[in-house]
């Protein structure tokens, strides 16, 4: 007896439907299992017989052969275990042969008690469930919340396969999982750290203004305790809230790495991610023989921020100068190629030497001249040319240590003036779907919206001849003044905007000649 059920597998953080298809012949008894499976689904035939004896059912005397279609894709991991046993029942009778399995997608892995355990990437696989026409999603009881985040689908928690047996024979229905989208809405504006507690730093609290306005990286030079750190932290507060749609995609990503919180169903805030110094590049960009997503793909849509970059080594850094163009890693192994979204803002901070004092006003730096050179020229030409804005924070005086700035802004009052800036721009490249902030603007894009008038063109041109600055560069700041501009609410870029871009870039002539 033929019988078909579907489950979901996973490539990258795209899901993809698998059909399981089941046919038993009576006169042997077998278990065979194809469709390009790896171990873990092989090993799935033992856990789906002793599931199916510890929930009261008979397995069937038969030679069953099960196939995952396409037969010629890879099936990773236990997700379908449960569509597995589904469809060996559904052949034998268990479930009645009546039952329309069309449109069910039956996704998570089976302990030997019939209980379903939870699995990796459920949000990936509900999403390509309705993107397939499939209109019901069986989940395991742990991540059923994660998958109701999809609208369009009804998704239901499986406690157990009895559970699940019962409600597709009619006989005791499962009950839909809703989310709550207010609570995602009242999460999102909640964040344990504010730019209040920042001291002193006007200009580098600008900078970070601007910087978040239009998603550009940035760099942060000083000596140690001068707020670069505390800065870096603070800046997903004043970043726009996390939209749905980012949200999704946010939490694709962190479900199929198994980062995913215990008890959070969709991530509400904008990633921070602060990788040690001594990671290797496949940690940084993603891989393995099964590629899994890297520290800047768990940062898109939000912040990465390496500090100490000049203690990271040269490989590491040098990995990151194709994803922040692309906004986007594939990664090629010999069965075949996955993608993962990146795009992220970059945050470094760095000290000036390998003390920390060079040029300090009163504390005396202990390195040699060669000793600054070699450590300032850990950053690469290249590397450097991809910071939008580069901003040196000074010491900070006992005054201003000590005492509080009233006039200071809090995050939420800079988020404010970021959104409204973001809008504006928004609204300008309205057709332009796939740009959301001004550091995603292409030479097109900056032909088009880069408006200069003849004071600003002027300051421009003379600056480029004088700095000596590479196309990346001349690219870099139009996009900065842009910025800028869209703060002051002005549809053209004037001579000051231009000024005060041309200022954020220009500490590379002084560390760097």
């Amino acid at each position: 007896m033929l019988s078909s059920t579907f489950s979901a597998g996973l490539c990258g953080i795209d899901g993809f439907p698998v059909t399981v298809e089941c046919n038993q012949k009576n006169n042997l008894e077998g278990f065979d299992l194809v469709g390009l499976p790896d171990m873990a689904v092989r090993e799935a035939k033992e856990r789906v017989r002793t599931a199916c004896y510890n929930s009261g059912f008979s397995f069937p005397y038969a030679r069953i052969t099960v196939n995952l279609a396409p037969a010629d894709r890879k099936k990773e991991g236990s997700a379908f275990d449960a569509a597995i046993l589904c469809a060996i029942f559904h052949s034998s009778g268990i479930i009645r042969r009546s039952v329309d399995m069309r449109g069910k997608c039956i996704v998570g892995e089976l302990s030997l008690s019939g209980e379903l355990r939870g699995v990796r990437g459920i949000l990936c696989m509900c999403v390509a469930a309705k993107e397939h026409g499939f209109t019901e999603f069986y989940a395991p009881v742990e991540n059923a919340k994660e998958a109701a985040a999809v609208e369009g689908i009804t998704v239901y928690a499986v406690p157990n396969i009895r559970a699940l047996v019962m409600h597709l024979n009619g006989e005791e229905l499962l009950s839909p999982v809703e989310y709550d989208r207010k609570a995602f809405s009242d999460a999102v504006t909640k964040h344990a750290l504010d730019f209040m507690d920042v001291r002193g730093q006007t200009m580098a609290k600008r900078a970070m203004e601007i910087a978040a306005a239009g998603g550009h990286n940035i760099l942060l030079i000083g000596p140690p305790g001068t707020g670069k750190s505390m800065l870096a932290k603070r800046l997903p507060t004043i970043l726009p809230p996390l939209t749905f749609s980012e949200a999704i995609e946010t939490t694709k990503v962190h479900s199929v790495s198994g980062t995913l919180p215990e008890g959070v169903s969709l991530l509400s805030a904008r990633p921070f991610r602060s990788p040690h110094h001594t990671m290797s590049p496949v940690s940084l960009v993603g891989g393995g023989i099964n590629p899994m997503p890297g520290e800047i793909s768990l940062a898109n849509n939000g912040v990465l921020f390496l500090d100490e970059l000049p203690e990271f080594p040269k490989q590491v850094t040098d990995a990151l100068r194709q994803p922040l163009e692309d906004r986007r890693v594939t990664i090629t192994r010999a069965n075949g190629r996955v993608t993962f979204p990146c795009s992220f803002m970059l945050v470094g901070a760095m000290n000036p030497c390998r003390c920390g004092y060079f040029g300090h006003p009163t504390h005396p730096c202990t390195c040699r001249p060669d000793d600054v050179k070699r450590y300032i020229s850990r950053i690469s030409g290249p590397m450097l040319d991809r910071m939008d804005i580069q901003i040196e924070l000074p010491s900070l005086s006992y005054d201003e240590i000590s005492a509080p700035d009233p006039h200071a802004d809090a995050s939420a009052t800079i988020r404010e003036r970021v959104t409204a800036a973001r809008e504006f721009a928004r609204k300008r490249m309205g057709e332009d779907a796939t740009v959301f902030c001004n550091a995603q603007l292409d030479a097109r894009g900056i032909q088009r919206y880069c408006t200069l008038d003849a004071d600003a063109s002027a300051l421009l041109a003379a600056a480029y001849d004088r700095m000596g600055l590479s196309a990346r560069g001349y690219d870099r700041i139009l996009r900065v003044a842009r910025t800028i501009a869209d703060l002051d609410a002005s549809d053209t870029i004037r001579a000051p905007h231009v000024a005060e871009a041309i200022q954020l870039r220009s500490l590379d002539r002084k560390y760097w000649g």
